[in-house]
Order: structure tokens, then C-alpha cells, then sequence
């Protein structure tokens, strides 16, 4: 399935943004207006009772920010902090709002990556297009002493302690436009305002991340299997992430032969997406995976990912937290 067409544009040469530029110009007054006009009390914003912490982006499609929301739950529990996590829920349509996300919610309803954050992280989950009634609910539910809110940089009606922006380092900031012309949700010197930039994939900056990808999980038996064990025969590989190459090149880095299966961020599978005719394994993302289990067989395998970041980021994000 082909990326999408503007998007691709994006991250290329291409006389579209030129084109598209005095509506970007636009976009970016209206948001830095906005952003200023919470800043000076024109707009209110809104305390909780406990810390907040955003993990988000400045750019559109995804960089990285779940993986990162769950290695800081875990940093967070082991420094003695009971956090919860709160999101937007995109993707999902609840009936009603704000929605508390189990392991047996349907990712119609909360979203993928509420769905992952809940099964993986150990601890409540709240999604709510509105991230202060979110917190809200969350607080009124369970114990937590801290907020991860992934995603909800833009989110300035709610106030927050501790800011981290995840980059790609490989695709950048594309052509540097913000909307519609280019990627950027704000510009690139909203990064000069934050806590933390961690740059996903890069080597030379202070807060790097990897993502580390592990045994192979079945999804109907849960049997694992090291992705070496697949290197004899051709996979599918399957990837309905912002930038599904990522997934492909590490596979490959592994030594598999795959089939590539490219899908939009956030799609909608269909049991029909993913019949190729034959019997060969189909690796995919724990992402994709959420929302494929309803209709898996013995051929669907996830593959998990970690990420690996400094220890120190872990250490100072819980310093400041303590100094509060």
C-alpha cells in the first residue's frame, strides 16, 4: 500500500510546498499566537493534583513517543513512583469519554497505542480527547503520584511540569514546513522551549534513543521464537507505523528475507489486508499487533520493541520530579 500522497511530499524535494507555503504561514501565526495566548493567561490552563509529563512530537506521523512513554513508566516505578499514562486515543471511538483502557479493550475504541501502553506498561490508562478530563478520571481511579501523557505537546490547556519532544534523527523535520506545506505541528524552535529533545536513531546527542526489538511472540499460542529462527525461509513483514522502512531495515539487519507490507500510520486492519495466499510467517509490529489479534491464526507473529535510553535522562527526569 503506497504512503500517502501528500505526506511522502513532505520528506522530498517538491515545488508542492511552495505552493502551499502561504497556508503554512498561516498555521504557524495561528499557533504561535495560541500557544502565546495560554502562556499570558488569555487562554486558561489547568493544574492536576500531580506532576505531568508530555512525551510528544513537533512533527506529524510517529517518531517514537509510545516506546519512550513505556520505558519511562518503568524508570518511574523503580525510582518508587506509581505513574499512570493518559492519550488522545487517536484512532478509537469510544461511545463515551473519558474511557479507561484495559487489556480487553477494543482497540475500536481506545486507539492502538492505548491499547499497547495498557498492556504493556502495568499501569492505568485513561484516553480522552480532552487530557484534563483524562487525567481527571485517571486520578479519581487509581493511586498515581505522576501523569505521562503521550502525546499532547499542542495539548496547552493542560499544564505541565516536564516536557520531552522524541525526534526522528533519520527523516528529520522533512522540508522544515509546518502544515499543510511540511510535517511541523509547531516550528522547529518550540524545541528550544522544552526539557528534554531525545533524538530517536541518532549517536551523537545527548539524549538518544534505539529501539531494541525482541523474540517474536505468537499471536493465537504465545509460543517465542528468536527472529534468527526465521531467517531460513521469506517472511511478510508487516508495518502500519509512521515510518514502516524503520521496521524493515532491522529485520533485514537480522538476516531475514522479507516480503514488505507497508500500511498508513494507525490503520484499521482487515483480515483480507493480510492474506497473501501462502504459508509463510507474518511479522509485525506490537502496534499493528493490538488490532490484529481479533483475527489472527498461527502465521502472525509480533514483534515487541524496547527502547534504549540513557540512564541519566531516567535519573534527572526523577530529580526534578523529587524537587517539586
Amino acid at each position: 500500500m503506497k504512503a500517502d500522497w501528500l505526506t511522502s511530499r513532505w520528506y522530498r524535494p517538491s515545488p508542492l510546498r511552495w505552493l502551499l507555503s502561504p497556508l503554512s504561514g498561516v498555521y504557524r501565526l495561528i499557533t504561535t499566537l495560541r500557544r502565546r495566548a495560554y502562556q499570558v493567561g488569555i487562554f486558561a490552563s489547568q493544574s492536576l493534583s500531580v506532576p505531568v509529563i508530555i512525551v510528544g512530537n513537533i512533527s506529524v506521523g510517529g517518531s517514537g513517543k509510545t516506546p519512550v512513554a513505556l520505558w519511562l513508566a518503568e524508570k518511574l516505578k523503580q525510582q518508587g513512583f506509581q505513574p499512570g499514562i493518559i492519550s488522545r486515543g487517536y484512532g478509537g471511538n469510544a461511545k463515551h469519554y473519558p474511557l479507561t483502557v484495559t487489556a480487553t479493550t477494543p482497540t475500536s475504541e481506545s486507539g492502538d497505542e492505548p491499547k499497547l501502553l495498557a498492556m504493556r506498561s502495568g499501569c492505568p490508562v485513561v484516553v480522552a480527547p480532552d487530557r484534563i478530563a483524562a487525567g481527571q478520571q485517571l486520578l479519581a481511579e487509581s493511586d498515581c503520584d505522576i501523569i505521562i501523557s503521550d502525546d499532547g505537546l499542542q495539548h496547552y490547556r493542560l499544564n505541565r511540569d516536564i516536557e520531552l519532544v522524541v525526534v526522528d534523527s533519520r527523516r528529520g523535520f522533512g522540508n522544515g514546513f509546518c502544515l499543510p506545506a511540511g510535517p511541523l505541528r509547531e516550528p522547529i524552535s518550540r524545541l528550544n522551549c522544552v526539557d528534554f529533545v531525545i533524538w530517536h536513531g541518532a549517536n551523537d546527542k545527548p539524549w538518544s534513543m534505539h529501539l531494541a526489538i525482541g523474540n517474536a511472540v505468537n499471536l493465537t499460542t504465545d509460543t517465542r521464537r528468536t527472529l534468527h529462527d526465521f531467517r531460513e525461509q521469506t517472511v511478510h513483514a508487516v508495518a502500519g507505523i509512521g515510518d514502516p522502512s524503520r521496521f524493515f531495515t532491522q529485520l533485514r539487519q537480522l538476516g531475514l528475507t522479507l516480503i514488505e507490507h507497508p500500511f498508513p500510520d494507525h490503520h484499521d486492519y482487515l483480515v483480507e489486508d493480510l492474506q497473501f495466499n501462502d504459508d509463510l510467517p507474518i511479522l509485525m509490529t506490537e502496534k499493528d499487533a493490538v488490532k490484529c489479534a481479533k483475527f489472527a491464526n498461527e502465521n502472525y507473529w509480533s514483534v515487541p520493541a524496547e527502547a534504549i535510553l540513557p540512564e541519566a535522562l531516567a535519573e534527572t527526569i526523577a530529580s526534578r520530579l523529587k524537587e517539586q
